[in-house]
């Protein structure tokens, strides 16, 4: 089974299992509205990548780190949505879950997505105790205080921004708990891997800042213009457009060297340069050097 097919296989039975028993009807139907469509998928794809170049001996369980992951992601975009953080109409093309369910649903659906996150490493757990311990470990760290996407997402109420320590936490934390997790959930230690999580993050923070300001919402099938109308740190208005890109390219090729010897570095790399490369909007594609 390829990696697509394995993570809609995985999305589907955590659906499943938050839709299952006496779940309130109305909070169900929202719990799947928050993960499908399911957009790129970036994530568990790189979490799974991982997983296959470094031997993915414990499949199910590289399965549960990258659903694990996702779940998160996606509970973070509901809660990122609503009224007291971006305020925002739209998400992949459709009314945001605030807007389609209201806001007491939304909050207790991004809460739910969290828990789930949890649950399902939890139930794969029987595959290896310790490779699942050390997962919970790093979905814990990655999603809370202080180096997670909650302390990301704090540093926007501070009167002053240390925009490094904002940028790896809000956009970094959850691709360096794909890279890690990946390892772990295939025996390897989850360390040698934080660097190519925290790059890829970075660059996917550059090709989000371009796409704020190249894009229209309808392109991104989200509001555009966000960094501009709520003064967030960008690295186009710091940088211009073209240095934006060639930042990108810089942190991209920082990414591939940082890759960790393995059986599949050479695959892994041609993953991440493909992956990476599809994320800078058509506007701002400049000729490789």
């Amino acid at each position: 089974m390829d990696i697509s097919a394995r993570i809609e296989a995985a999305m589907r039975q955590a659906i499943a299992e938050g839709q299952a028993g006496a779940a309130p009807g109305k909070l169900a139907s929202a719990f799947e509205y928050a993960l499908t469509p399911g957009g790129a998928r970036i994530r568990p794809t790189i979490c799974l990548n991982v997983a296959r170049a470094c031997g993915d001996d414990r499949p199910a369980l590289a399965d549960a780190a990258a659903i694990s992951i996702e779940l998160i992601h996606c509970a973070s975009l509901v809660h990122d949505d609503m009224p007291c953080f971006d305020d925002a109409d739209i998400r992949r093309g459709k009314p945001a879950l605030h807007k389609a369910y209201g806001q007491p649903l939304a909050l207790l659906t991004g809460d739910s997505l969290i828990v789930a996150g949890f649950e399902v490493i939890a139930r794969a757990a029987h595959h290896d105790c310790a490779r699942a311990v050390e997962l919970i470990r790093i979905l814990g760290q990655r999603t809370g205080m202080p180096y997670g996407i909650c302390a990301g997402q704090g540093w926007e109420s501070e009167d002053q921004i240390d925009l490094s320590a904002y940028h790896r936490a809000k956009t970094g934390a959850l691709f360096i708990a794909a890279t890690s997790m990946g390892a772990v959930a295939a025996g390897q230690p989850a360390e040698p891997w934080e660097e190519l999580g925290d790059r890829i993050g970075e660059a996917f923070q550059v090709a989000d800042d371009l796409k704020d300001a190249l894009l229209d919402a309808d392109e991104m099938g989200k509001p555009a213009g966000q960094d501009e109308a709520h003064g967030r740190p960008s690295a186009v208005t710091e940088l211009g457009v073209e240095g934006a890109v060639q930042r990108f390219r810089d942190i991209l090729s920082g990414a591939i060297a940082s890759i960790p010897s393995c059986p599949g570095e050479a695959d892994l790399a041609q993953m991440v340069r493909h992956m990476a490369e599809r994320l800078i909007p058509e506007p701002a594609r400049l000729p490789a050097e």
